[in-house]
Order: structure tokens, then C-alpha cells, then sequence
């Protein structure tokens, strides 16, 4: 069940951050979208340790 929900949270921060990263076109874009990157796996991490 834990490798599953590892397996989710590894997809989704995969997908999140080609989707952040794809769509910046600044260096000020980048640091936003990995800002938003990280705060988006920090949510799904706290949501599969709960």
C-alpha cells in the first residue's frame, strides 16, 4: 500500500513538474513554478503520511 501511494506521489510530482516548468518563460517564472512545484508535493506528502 506505502509503494502505491509512493508510486502516486512520484507520478503526480513528475507530471506537476514538467507542467510548472514547461509553461515558465522567465527566470523569475522558473523560481514560481518550482516554488508552486514544491508547496504542491509538500501537500500530497503530508496527505499520504495521514
Amino acid at each position: 500500500m506505502l509503494k502505491r501511494k509512493l508510486s502516486y506521489l512520484a507520478l503526480f510530482s513528475s507530471i506537476l513538474a514538467l507542467g510548472f516548468l514547461g509553461g515558465c518563460a522567465t527566470v523569475e517564472g522558473v523560481g514560481e513554478d518550482v516554488q508552486s512545484a514544491g508547496e504542491g508535493i509538500e501537500e500530497a506528502a503530508e496527505e499520504a503520511s495521514n
